[in-house]
């Protein structure tokens, strides 16, 4: 007896298909002359050559052939592993194995091909270790990505299968990578769609080259307990046999082997002991149908006492890849657990191979699930086979995702067209092999931005498989894509335009856009360090740091001052009420408390009249510029005396609000003689850059008689092309035909806006 294996009945069946699938006496002998075709095909090209993993390709072949024959594959379909391999060796292997063979194991050879290059360069990749977990994850996704076709799944299940078979055989090291790769991603898959032989031996395998300590320590346990096992199951089994029998029961009772990675499992995940391990000794029992399953399972528990909490119905409620059983735990004479499964030979067909067993594979035309139309005909039962899988895939697919809803994932995706679920993402490599997951239709400008936000912006250029290629180019899954670079620089303004095609990821655009949108910040800071610099130039003030300035105008950091200076936001009259040292006056307290009456029909020097005090100092604030008729406001200052300000003023509005005593009461006075008092106005004008700007701008002014003090102009470079401020200081008598002149402005090309500060 084998480690690790309770049979003392081999399993002598064959392997059960469908009738649907079962072809007829000359389409069996048509499918065996084509498999004989194609071993004799990739004979010659296989004989001698070295798989990557040191296999001997046609060995290997061989090897995978078979095990398609264990879990009931046609002849058909092991036909495909020859081609597959032999695709290797020939130039051309599309179009050869197309002529040779039909399109649609071309189609198979270029898919499956395709598949095993990404597969061999990710585990060659060189990732750090907190990385191999996501480049596992991208592999599982690859696999989901490229498996349209069952038969392209099967291929690479039995291959792997049949690798870690050569590594367990020859006595050599199985490359960790490979064999987390089995443990991790084919076997799960194989789980999923039922195909219990291959999940449990790659388990096994896996398990033996990554745990090597622990997996002789398991094999070590149940030999010691082997001879004591086998009496006590051989007798079990006589007497579950001739009870069975002697109630008219025909079945088929059998011991059932128990993986070693299944145990350590349990023993590990539930800190059992070896005894503890329920069905380390097991039976298995096969019979006719459903009704006689129940039966069975009756004449078990009156036989021997059922375990507690050990019972499950799984052909009541199947698992979800469609196994079906009944399990129990019972005790034996000796008080020790026996677990019993029993189930039909249906049942049994589909726990041993899954889908497999259920699958069509009539002739080379036959495709696999997603939707893909066969070219044979198929009936309702192969029909529900085929949406079997693709659920089975599908749910595989969402357990990874943190959905916490399989029911209702399962509902989705049968609504949803079949496939469309791995329609959305493409799966490329770098230079140095790693796999860089990408949505569907994306560019080598989105691949850069993937691998590193820098990489994109300073990209120029793209190779694609070693051929150079538009930056615009549509990539597909498999290529290996690298990405030629300035030392510096950034992105163009063309890859925002969705009509050019250079950038399909949202991730790709938004990185864009933020390059651009800091690229402006950058030059309103520098417009706003300029202006701030010059006032401490002119105010005398150079040492001072400008961190500083900044905190004691309320300011996080300097830049933030910077910011709002150069978009205008805030005014240098501010720093400049900061920076200059009040002069000694009287106290302005005694001012407020005046109200002296003026003589009616009394105008002031500076044209504004201050309720209900004579004779009281005012002047316009520079920060806001007021002129007749605006609403304005008055603020008594220290030494200056009453500050005029439009009545929206920000910094009028924030200095009521500190001190509101201050506030006073002020009105435009009446005219004086036939000369019109002027008032200095800001006006500020942001245009595209051009020459001959300022003239045309001076031209308008000129022609409406309107007098220009002042003008301060700056021009930058920005993501428009280049844009220019420009603030003047004009003299109006009235403020509302400022309006006018400012619509002219407004007209002239390139003025993007003109308005009063």
């Amino acid at each position: 007896m084998k480690t690790g294996l309770l049979d003392t009945h081999q399993d002598a069946a064959p392997i059960v298909q469908l009738a649907a699938d079962t072809p007829g006496e000359a389409g069996r002998d048509a499918e065996a002359a084509q498999l004989a075709r194609a071993r004799a095909f990739a004979e010659p090209l296989l004989d001698g050559q070295l798989l990557d993993t040191g296999e001997d390709a046609l060995v290997h072949a061989d090897g995978v052939a078979a095990i398609l024959q264990g879990i009931g594959a046609a002849p058909s379909m092991r036909a495909a592993a020859y081609l597959v391999y032999a695709s290797d060796y020939l130039s051309k292997p599309e179009e050869v194995v197309s002529k040779a063979f039909g399109a649609s194991y071309a189609s198979l050879v270029l898919h499956t091909r395709k598949l095993v290059q990404i597969q061999r360069a990710a585990r060659e990749a060189r990732v750090h270790a907190e990385q191999r977990a996501e480049q596992t994850e991208r592999v599982r996704k690859m696999l989901l990505a490229f498996s349209r076709d069952l038969r392209v799944v099967l291929l690479r299940l039995a291959s792997r299968l049949q690798t870690l078979r050569h590594f367990a055989s020859s006595k050599q090291p199985c490359p960790a990578v490979l064999a987390r790769e089995s443990l991790q991603v084919f076997a799960p898959l194989a789980n999923r769609l039922g195909i219990w032989q291959i999940k449990w031996e790659m388990e096994d395998l896996s398990f033996r080259f990554i745990e090597p300590v622990q997996y002789k320590n398991v094999a070590r346990l149940l030999d010691e307990k082997r001879v004591e096992r086998e009496q006590g199951v051989e007798a079990f089994r006589c007497r579950l046999g001739e009870a069975l029998a002697a109630a008219g029961l025909r079945a088929e009772v059998q011991g059932r082997p128990k993986h070693l990675y299944s145990i350590w499992k349990k023993m590990r995940g539930k800190g059992l002991d070896i005894d503890r391990v329920f069905d380390v000794r097991a039976m298995r029992v096969i019979v006719a149908d459903v009704p006689d399953c129940y039966a069975v399972l009756s004449r078990v528990h009156e036989l021997w006492p059922p375990v507690p909490g050990e019972f499950d119905d799984y052909i009541a409620r199947p698992k979800v890849n469609g196994y079906q059983s009944l399990h129990t735990v019972v005790q034996d004479e000796h008080g020790r657990a026996v677990e019993v499964q029993i189930r039909t030979r249906a049942m049994h067909e589909h726990a041993e191979h899954g889908v497999a067993a259920h699958w069509a594979y009539k002739e080379a035309g036959t495709k696999g699930y997603a939707g893909v139309s066969a070219s044979g005909d198929f009936d309702a039962q192969v029909a529900e086979a085929r949406k079997a899988v693709l659920r089975q895939l599908l749910a595989w697919e969402r357990e990874f995702i943190e959905s916490g809803d399989e029911g209702g994932v399962e509902q989705r995706s049968e609504r949803a067209a079949p496939g469309a679920v791995f329609d959305d993402r493409i799966y490329v490599f770098t230079p140095d092999a790693a796999v860089i997951e990408l949505p569907a239709g994306a560019t080598p400008i989105d691949f850069a931005y993937t691998v590193h936000t820098d990489l994109g912006h300073r990209c120029r250029g793209a190779k694609v498989d070693g051929t150079m290629v538009p930056l615009n180019t549509r990539l597909q899954s498999g290529q290996t894509v690298e990405v030629t670079t300035i030392k510096e620089g950034g992105p163009s303004l063309d890859w925002l335009n969705d009509n050019l095609g250079y950038l399909q990821s949202s991730r790709s655009k938004a990185k864009v856009r933020a390059w651009f949108n800091a690229l402006a910040l950058r030059d309103t800071i520098a417009r706003g360090r300029e202006a701030v610099e010059k006032l401490l130039q002119r105010e005398g003030r150079t040492s001072m740091k400008l961190d500083d300035l900044a905190a004691q105008l309320g300011f996080r950091h300097a830049e933030a001052l910077f910011e709002v200076v150069g978009k205008d936001e805030f005014s240098l009259r501010n720093i400049e009420a900061l920076l200059r040292p009040p002069e000694p006056q009287p106290d302005p307290d005694a001012v407020i408390t005046q109200r002296l009456t003026r003589p009616e029909g009394e105008a002031p020097k500076g044209g504004v009249l201050v309720v209900g005090v004579e004779s009281l100092m005012t002047s316009l604030s520079r920060c806001c510029r007021p002129a007749p008729p605006d609403a304005i406001g008055g603020y008594v200052t220290r030494g200056r005396g009453v500050a005029i300000h439009r009545a929206d003023c920000s910094n009028f509005r924030q200095m009521a609000a500190r001190s509101p005593e201050r506030v006073i009461q002020v009105t435009w006075g009446e005219r004086r003689g036939d000369k019109p008092s002027l008032y200095p106005v800001d006006v500020l004008v942001e245009a595209a850059d051009r020459q001959g700007l300022l003239r045309d701008i001076s031209e308008v002014f000129a022609k409406e008689k309107m007098n220009v003090t002042g003008v301060n102009t700056q021009s930058v470079k920005d993501v428009r092309g280049g844009t220019a401020w420009m603030t003047f200081t004009v003299e109006v008598a009235d403020s509302a035909r400022l309006n006018q002149v400012l619509a002219a402005v407004d007209r002239i090309g390139g003025v993007r806006s003109a308005r009063r500060k």
